[in-house]
């Protein structure tokens, strides 16, 4: 039994509580026996059973809530947990009471019979409420504290959602009124959740109500609580929010939940990601670990977007050594610097290493001899390479047969090239390039039998470069926000959600196969363009022009993610397309050769191009349409090539 001093008030965190405690073991078995017999004057002609019933069952009860903790706890932040404990502690002092009034007591002859048993059921209770009253009390007050402490009531706030997450962000919100929202109550379509009451705050109505309660009440501010929800619902609730003229804050999405960027109840505002959001991809890890867990594993391009998200994927399934392959050393130091402290149980080996220096990056297979290579390290931007052929061929096609044979030799057995939808039909150079690189993957795992893929995918949200930073930086210039064509349309992935599916694909693989991602519906360029300027709180067209600048080289209105000629087939993952080429046409390594060299030789542009034609037959530019279509209201309009005019004034 603990030890008599460990029970001295001075010891305890929550004196008062202990005082009160005693005072209630003191009290509850005299109303019991009060109750029991319907007369206090029993009590004074009994007090041989009562007084050795109070003061031995009482230290006893006492020593079993100490041991329950309910004297170390917070009760300021009590919840459901706290409550269940008291119940825990009031159920076991009743036990040892029972056994000490309706055995003891008369088994030692300390009392001439035992306690009622209505006696000992009535104190049990009176105990169990006595001990949970106060605590309950301090937790209650302490939240009707601080909202009666507000001098500011702060911004009316609306929270979108009602369920566990939307609870957290409402007791987060009431606890800090530093934060300066007042949460007015919620908005949910789950018809089973009307009219009832969340932490004393009422919902209110479902989505489509939004307009007309914030209207009524006020409301400053909209706060999406549904990490999970579908980017239409999210859209929805953005349009409510700029329609009444409030901005709309949201919880982090579930890929930032899992990828433990943010906790669950920070807020932060809308981005265009959100409106994108699909259905959360299910991975399945086991299959996925097999490529990493326990083994080393090489990633090219470690310092890109798409790079150093698969560093941070992959280090989750715990492989033994991460090689970090890159040709930037400013960007391989800050994904080195960022993964060592976050996985400081993984070896790091940063390289810094040209995929097109052959002798290189045989020496960096034959010292790490990786398991599985990802290889992301490529040119990407497609004007860039129009201009650009040479350096297109020999990092893009070159680059990749260098990592290839450096991986066959070493022995690997997993490689995963990073594709791209514009692989199909190229109308640019660098998607020309790209198809020859799958052609070099499928002819290593054909004839080598090795578990040799390639993943192909559309546009990546934040990646450098992509439309979404662009757009956003002549945002914040006050425009124009330049878009080629009103009906340009491409795939779009958020980065964590194209990374989870490249790592289930190269699980999938079995050799020789290209693998398509689900990457939804396409979406309009202009529409995106459209999207960030409202989110920033602007309008089209009074506050920022949207133009139009006409295609550019390699550039084509619509991408496509297969061939016709390709067999098409679907996987054990609801999101990855497994297309099988066809046979590989003869003397195609003699002619990729052959076009290697001759780009090493820096043959004219013309020519080179005419060589990426006799290896991937359908590339051939892409005739550039008028721009004429509509714009995001819906009127027509023409963009002729004449000098536009000067954008106009981003105003506050």
């Amino acid at each position: 039994m603990t030890e008599l001093k460990t029970f001295l008030p001075k010891r305890m965190r929550n004196r008062h509580l202990f005082l009160l405690d005693a005072a209630s073991l003191v009290a509850a078995p005299i109303i019991a026996f009060a109750v029991r017999f319907e007369d206090f004057a029993w009590l004074g002609q009994n007090l041989r059973m009562v007084l050795p019933y109070i003061f031995l069952a009482g230290p006893f009860r006492l020593a079993v809530f100490y041991n329950f903790g309910m004297y170390r706890r917070l009760w300021r932040q009590a919840s459901i947990g706290e409550l269940r404990q008291i119940l825990f502690a009031g159920g076991a002092a009743a036990v040892i009471a029972a056994a000490i009034g309706l055995w003891f007591l008369p088994a030692a002859q300390i009392t001439p019979s035992r306690v009622p048993f209505s006696v000992v059921f009535i104190d049990a209770f009176l105990t169990t409420a006595a001990i949970a009253l106060p605590r309950l009390l301090v937790r209650t007050m302490r939240v009707k504290n601080r909202r009666r402490r507000r001098d500011d009531p702060g911004r009316p706030a609306l929270i979108v959602g009602a369920g566990d997450t939307a609870k957290l962000v409402a007791k987060e919100l009431i606890a800090n009124p530093h934060l300066g929202f007042e949460p007015i109550g919620f908005v949910d379509d789950d018809p089973m959740k009307q009219n009832h009451m969340l932490l004393e705050l009422p919902i209110m109505g479902t989505l489509s109500a939004i307009k007309p309660i914030v209207e009524q009440h006020g409301v400053s501010e909209l706060i999406i609580a549904m990490p999970s929800a579908h980017g239409d619902v999210v859209r929805k609730v953005v349009r409510a929010g700029l329609d009444c003229g409030i901005p709309t804050l949201t919880v982090p999405s579930l890929p930032e939940l899992i990828s433990a960027k943010t906790n669950g109840t920070s807020l932060r505002e809308v981005e265009i990601q959100d409106l994108l959001r699909r259905e959360p991809v299910e991975t399945d890890l086991a299959a996925v670990a097999e490529l990493a867990t326990g083994e080393t594993v090489l990633i090219t391009g470690a310092g890109g977007s798409i790079g150093s998200e698969l560093c941070r994927q992959i280090a989750r399934l715990a492989p033994s050594r991460l090689v970090l392959l890159g040709h930037g050393e400013n960007s391989i130091f800050d994904v080195l610097h960022e993964l060592t402290a976050d996985f400081p149980d993984i070896a790091m080996m940063p390289v810094i290493a040209d995929v097109r220096d052959r002798k290189r990056v045989a020496a960096t297979f034959r010292v790490y001899k990786p398991h599985a290579v990802f290889h992301a390290a490529a040119h990407k931007h497609v004007p860039l390479m129009e201009e650009n052929v040479i350096e297109a061929i020999t990092n893009n096609v070159f680059g990749t047969l260098n990592m290839v044979d450096a991986a066959l030799e070493a022995g690997c057995e997993h490689f995963v090239l990073i594709s791209t939808d514009k692989a199909v039909r190229p109308t640019s150079v660098m998607g020309a390039t790209k198809r020859i690189a799958e052609l070099i993957v499928q002819r290593a795992a054909t004839k080598h039998e090795r578990n040799f893929v390639s993943v192909r995918f559309g546009n990546v949200l934040g990646s450098r470069g992509s439309v979404v930073p662009t757009f956003l930086r002549q945002i914040r210039s006050g425009g124009p926000v330049t878009v080629t064509h009103p009906e340009m349309q491409r795939y779009f992935m958020t980065i964590p959600e194209a990374v989870q599916l490249v790592l289930q694909a190269g699980a999938l693989g079995r050799g020789g196969e290209v693998f398509l991602l689900d990457m939804g519906e396409p979406i309009r360029i202009v529409d995106i363009a459209t999207d960030l300027i409202r989110l920033s709180g602007l309008t089209v067209g009074a506050d920022i022009e949207i133009r139009f600048t006409g295609m550019r080289p390699g550039e084509k209105l619509y991408e496509e993610m297969f061939f016709s000629a390709e067999n098409v087939l679907t996987t054990d993952h609801p999101k990855v397309l497994r297309a099988r080429n066809g046979i590989l046409p003869e003397g195609v390594m003699r002619r990729i050769e052959a076009l290697i060299d001759a780009a090493q030789a820096e043959h004219p542009d013309d020519e080179l191009r005419q060589l990426l034609r006799t290896l991937v037959p359908d590339f051939h530019p892409h005739p550039t349409p008028s721009i004429v279509s509509a714009d995001a209201d819906g009127k027509e309009i023409t963009v002729k090539d004449t000098p536009a005019k000067e954008a106009p004034a981003l105003r506050a």
